[in-house]
């Protein structure tokens, strides 16, 4: 792809160029589509919801699992999920979380406005890319 810059992994600061330094992404409200889809599929422990993030997206910039179980308790808290906990399994008492019917519209409405957002975004990029390809033309054109 010659001429365009590719943005590597995990998005980075602008700084006109200098530094490279990480910034932290800005997924935890994106966490909450992707756990209540898992939740959707099957009740859950934490550790099972962690490695289901990767079919997201997250295995490239995995998310710290206190992010996780924050944005878990907040959805219990708003009514989106509920949990409760399993001790039928060798080990100690782990909480078990399952999404409610309020989560299941809350779900929805999340679908809803990721398609908006995904057609925006969509709309932006043919955009960006047909200027960008036009001012290419240009200045090759330039003695």
């Amino acid at each position: 792809m010659k001429g365009r810059y590719k943005m590597p992994y995990g998005r980075r600061r602008w700084r006109g160029g200098e530094g490279e330094e990480a910034c932290p992404r800005r997924i935890h409200r994106f966490l909450e589509p992707c756990l209540l889809t898992l939740l959707h599929c099957n009740e859950a422990h934490g550790y099972e919801l962690l490695e289901g993030l990767k079919q997201f997206g997250f295995d490239q910039n995995p998310v710290d699992s206190s992010t996780v179980y924050r944005r878990l308790r907040g959805l219990e808290k708003r009514g989106f999920a509920s949990s409760r906990w399993d001790t039928g399994g060798a080990g100690p008492a782990r909480r078990l979380y399952q999404i409610t019917e309020e989560g299941d519209r809350y779900l929805a409405w999340w679908a809803e406005d990721l398609r908006e957002t995904e057609r925006v975004l969509h709309q932006f990029l043919e955009r960006y890319d047909t200027h960008m390809e036009g001012h290419a033309t240009q200045m090759e054109e330039r003695p």
